[in-house]
């Protein structure tokens, strides 16, 4: 059964003035400030036994699942710097470094 009156007072959700703000987190791949919508990726694919979760841009995670196979990534791990050794990850990186943290775009499939 829901309840009808909250177990908080009417402002207690409203933030402070002197509460400082969250920091915002950088993104794992490209290093800039995330924006409104945060993916938190996994570096080796759940399916492949990883746990560890990171921030992410949507149009970064949808790079690297575009350019990398599950096995790839698992091979890859944390390891950011092999990742941007591929030429295709690396120029999508430099493109998207002066972009706004809330851009977005369509990402092309690899051709296998």
């Amino acid at each position: 059964m829901a309840r009808k009156h909250s177990k908080h007072g009417p402002y207690e959700d409203l933030a402070r003035e002197d509460e400082a703000p969250e920091p915002v987190p950088a993104c794992w791949l490209c290093g800039r400030p995330t924006g409104k919508t945060i993916v938190w990726h996994h570096p080796v694919p759940k399916s492949r036994g990883g746990r560890d979760v990171v921030p992410m841009h949507p149009i970064c995670q949808q790079t690297l699942t575009a350019n990398f196979t599950n096995s790839e990534l698992q091979r890859h791990g944390m390891d950011v710097e092999g990742l941007l050794a591929n030429p295709a990850v690396r120029k999508f990186v430099d493109w998207v470094a002066n972009k706004d943290p809330n851009f977005t775009a369509t990402t092309t499939k690899k051709q296998r």
